[in-house]
């Protein structure tokens, strides 16, 4: 065992040795475009309709697209900063009530975040970092449709009704959220990219009946790094 944990120490320290060293001073930019899954902690005690509905909340898929500028301090620390748009909220179940069903219960947030993260590099394109994200909302509007059996006369019908509400009066438009996460920079300068953000806001204003919630993101991007 003691033998095994020597060679593995030795095959690591070869490994740092023989890596590629970043460039002290170095500038670049990385556009980047990637996926994601949302969620709004509490969004199972919050209502998505005037009616005071309540489902089990899901994570929501989502989109992140934007750009990131990073400069080399050290050959293995790096600060980095850049601003996105990023598509956030939380999905519900679909649920039946007396006499209604709810369809597709989902709520969209739209954000402009700024990242501001410091890289560490661990060997050669593998980084891991952390720092801190500001981020302003654009859009917020929560979506459903309804199906409601109707009679009339003796025919039964069913009626669909779907609802478009702007949340942006309910909603706080700054959300501040902790970025952690790791990425990999290949030889030809694709960088694929894995953070988690932890929000610290709530994201209504207030209670008026909506549960305390918070952003959390899972995001997964793939840039390009043009170093200049």
């Amino acid at each position: 065992m003691k033998k095994a944990m020597i060679i593995a120490a030795m095959m690591t320290v070869a490994a740092a040795a023989n890596a590629q060293k970043n460039d002290v001073g170095q500038f670049s930019i990385q556009p980047r475009i990637g996926f994601s899954a949302t969620y709004v902690t509490n969004a199972s005690d919050m209502p998505f309709d005037d009616e005071g509905t309540t489902a089990k909340g899901e994570m929501n898929g989502g989109g992140v697209i934007g750009a990131e500028a990073e400069y080399q301090l050290t050959e293995r620390v790096s600060v980095a900063g850049g601003a996105n748009y990023s598509m956030q909220g939380c999905n519900w179940k679909s649920v039946n009530t007396d006499g209604k069903k709810y369809r597709d219960p989902r709520m969209e947030l739209g954000y402009i975040n700024i990242p501001l993260v410091a890289n560490v590099y661990l060997v050669d394109g593998l980084a891991v970092k952390a720092g801190v994200q500001f981020g302003f909302l654009v859009s917020a509007k929560k979506k459903y449709s309804t199906i409601e059996t109707r009679s009339e006369g003796s025919d039964r019908r069913e009626v669909k009704t779907d609802y478009n509400i702007n949340m942006m009066d309910y909603c706080r438009k700054f959300d501040f959220s902790i970025p952690v996460g790791i990425s990999y920079e290949f030889d030809n300068n694709l960088v694929i990219d894995m953070r988690y953000n932890i929000g610290l806001t709530n994201v209504f204003k207030d209670s008026d009946g909506i549960a305390n919630g918070k952003n959390q993101v899972l995001a997964v991007t793939l840039g390009y790094k043009f170093k200049l």
